[in-house]
């Protein structure tokens, strides 16, 4: 049920970013939007979370895991943005599509660092230095 919590918390967080950036900005379609809120949301939270945050560094290291974790869930938001936005086609030329990407993938980033302090208290139970 934890898991559940977290992923509802996370795709709201993200579905907000890209909305915002995305269809609030840019004018992309807010299903397009949603679908790249989604697929970022299982994708980030299957990899950076599980993967890379609960498997990084020694558990007690709250802070060296937390920066890995926020880096690569920068770097995959940014990657499955652009690629999805691509792939559907939402009407931008490149180069805004890539600066929409960047804006919102660093926001996403910023709300991970606190993310991942929220999954080890309330998720993986660990204990918080």
């Amino acid at each position: 049920m934890n898991h559940i919590k977290a992923l509802v918390i996370k795709f709201l967080m993200i579905a907000v970013v890209v909305g915002i950036i995305m269809t609030g900005i840019y004018d992309v379609a807010f299903g397009d939007s949603m679908w790249i809120s989604l697929v970022l949301t299982i994708g980030a939270y299957l990899i950076g979370d599980l993967l890379i945050f609960r498997g990084t560094a020694n558990k007690q290291q709250q802070s060296t895991r937390n920066m890995i974790a926020t880096i690569s869930d920068l770097i995959l938001a940014f990657v499955i943005i652009w690629l999805m936005g691509l792939g559907l086609d939402v009407s931008l030329d490149n180069e805004d599509l890539i600066i929409a990407s960047i804006i919102s993938a660093v926001i996403i980033g910023l709300g991970e660092f606190f993310f991942h302090k929220y999954l080890d208290r309330n998720v993986f139970n660990t204990k918080v230095e």
